[in-house]
């Protein structure tokens, strides 16, 4: 009996998204790529700080997400920042067109990882953060770790 890998390897993740937007919600999407951009992936030889990703004509897509060329691929390497689709289901496609256009919010690669073998793309439903919002943020983890810090002081004296 074969058991089912359940462990998800990360491969890329997009620390500026958390820092610059909010994310409301979070989706699993497929992506479709070519065998040496999967390669190159496996090498964890990506960039998703320039990326986003929009709904056109009804299917989802990346853009600006660059993976480096595989260096063995030869003829078969594509374009590294070429845009890509995202698999999801029609009624997730269609909920998130709708919350796109109604509450002008984005959608933000969050994390690229291996599920089951298989390149997975983590996107984030998200609204822009005010600089205010920024420096609240900063603030609360300066308190929080200020707080940990003495408890450890108190704990340990």
């Amino acid at each position: 009996m074969a058991e089912k890998r359940t462990k998800n390897k990360i491969l890329v993740t997009n620390r500026s998204a958390r820092h610059e937007y909010e994310i409301l919600e979070s989706f699993e999407a497929g992506i479709e790529l070519k065998g040496t951009e999967v390669k190159s992936l496996r090498l964890s030889r990506a960039n998703l700080r320039e990326a986003y990703c929009g709904i056109k004509n009804g299917e989802a897509f990346v853009y600006g997400m660059h993976i480096s060329p595989y260096d063995q691929g030869n003829i078969f390497n594509v374009d590294p920042v070429r845009d890509r689709r995202l698999l999801l289901h029609k009624r997730e496609i269609l909920r998130l067109f709708g919350r796109l256009k109604q509450d002008g919010l984005t959608l933000v690669p969050l994390q690229l990882y291996l599920s089951n073998g298989r390149v997975k793309l983590e996107v984030g439903l998200a609204r822009g953060k005010k600089l205010y919002d920024k420096r609240a943020d900063a603030a609360s983890r300066d308190a929080k770790r200020e707080m940990e810090r003495d408890f450890s002081r108190r704990r340990d004296a």
